[in-house]
């Protein structure tokens, strides 16, 4: 290209674009930060990319992530949380305002916007906090925070506990027409528990969560939906109660969506018998049955969207006993092929509709322009190889933290390239060749 105009063009490869039921083998031009054309194409660029065999889809998109700062950056920052979110194929997040201190003012949401940029990978989102300090009691600076660019606003990692509060939050964010997200958890109910409440709690002699405590609270908030019309987003739901709750709020009509992480996908309660503490989450990992509730509940488009929940820990954090071990999985960069093992291994999904819960979905429960690929969106772009077969090495991550339960499992499909607003920001060649 001339003009100092950058250019790239990504040869031959299965375009999915879910949101304009684009299924087709096809070239792609980029130019600047656009995508230029589509079709089969003989031009010229500074880049060219072979895709054969290769899936071409948006850039994905999580909802759901923790990237701890300010407070915590010996766990993870921004910019080490962005080089794990390209490394996964992601072009979009949304951090969590659970930092310390909690993301619930103006200058918080403009820091957390300075350091994305700054990190230049992926592009950085934000929620702010429902209430101050994230305490449930006194309402955030929902308005300034607007202002300042949030996307939506949750007190994530604690379920607002007063009803009066909530009703007041969502009737302020409504205002204003962004998101409210909910960690539905009633603590009443869930106390101190550390796992799921049931047969393997008793035995291991561990408190637990009651699947009560997430689906009290969910029909709760959806009683305040119905009275205030607020968009609603459940996070990470976990039991066939809470599945038969969103089916319901759906069935009505009610702005209401929620999403799904791997590990609720893939694990059962089953797996924490060995007192292992990276299988410590909240919520906790549930039973079988509530495993397979999920899976039919994203194969019948019920589940909007999946989201990682991305909570990184130090090592010496997660080697204290079970009971004092923090809550979190780190999964960033391995959570497509774990999507793929949940759901498109068993045949629950093919590939277009997958993508989807990872591309526009999300993308139109935060009210962004994102997560397409037609001739002049912005060019977020993910190359996949999907049947590329390798093992995950939590050693390797980007991450600065490794608290992943998956290390060591054999997955099929890999993020190969990762192009961010036209710019290659991660590419799996110059990974191997850095870090070998």
């Amino acid at each position: 290209m001339t003009n100092g105009i950058r250019s790239i063009l990504i040869k031959n490869g299965r375009l999915i674009d879910p949101a304009n039921g684009v299924d087709e083998v096809a070239d792609l031009l980029i130019t600047e930060d656009k995508v230029q054309k589509i079709g089969r194409l003989d031009n010229k660029a500074d880049t060219v990319l072979d895709a054969t065999g290769r899936i071409v889809s948006p850039g994905l998109i999580d909802l759901h992530v923790h990237f701890r700062q300010p407070g915590d950056e010996e766990e993870e920052t921004i910019a080490s949380g962005s080089a794990a979110a390209v490394a996964g194929g992601f072009t979009s997040v949304v951090c969590m305002p659970n930092t310390n201190p909690p993301i619930d003012e103006a200058t918080g949401v403009e820091f957390i916007h300075r350091m994305g940029r700054q990190a230049r990978k992926t592009f950085i989102y934000v929620m702010g906090a429902l209430t101050k300090d994230r305490k449930g009691e006194d309402l955030a600076e929902i308005g300034l925070m607007a202002q300042a660019g949030a996307i939506g606003f949750t007190d994530d990692g604690a379920g607002v506990q007063n009803t009066a509060v909530m009703l007041r939050a969502m009737k302020y964010a409504s205002m204003f027409g962004l998101v409210v997200s909910q960690h539905c958890q009633d603590d009443s109910l869930a106390r101190n528990g550390v796992m799921n409440a049931g047969y393997n709690s008793t035995i291991l002699g561990l408190p637990g969560i009651d699947p009560l405590a997430e689906e009290m609270m969910l029909w709760r908030d959806i009683q305040l939906v119905k009275k205030t019309q607020v968009r609603y987003h459940a996070q990470h739901i976990s039991t066939a109660g809470s599945v038969s709750i969103i089916r319901q709020a759906k069935e009505e009509g009610l702005p209401v969506t929620c999403e799904v992480t791997p590990h609720h996908l893939l694990l059962t309660e089953e797996y924490v018998r060995d007192y292992d503490t990276n299988y410590k989450v909240n919520p906790p990992l549930r039973t079988l049955a509530d495993v397979e509730a999920l899976r039919r509940a994203v194969q019948e488009g019920l589940i909007d969207a999946l989201a990682t929940d991305h909570a990184p820990h130090l090592k010496s954090e997660k080697e204290l006993e079970f009971l004092a071990a923090p809550f979190g999985i780190a999964s960033l960069e391995c959570a497509l092929p774990l999507y793929r093992k949940a759901l498109i291994d068993p045949g629950l999904l093919d590939w277009p509709q997958m993508l989807a819960m990872l591309t526009w979905r999300p993308a139109r429960i935060l009210g962004v322009q994102k997560g397409t690929l037609a001739v002049g969106d912005r060019a977020d772009v993910a190359i996949i190889d999907p049947d590329a077969e390798w093992t995950i090495d939590s050693g390797r991550f980007y991450s600065k933290s490794h608290n992943c339960p998956y290390d060591g499992w054999t997955v099929k499909g890999r993020v190969l390239q990762t192009i961010v607003a036209g710019e290659l920001r991660y590419s799996a060649d110059e990974r191997s060749a850095c870090r070998s």
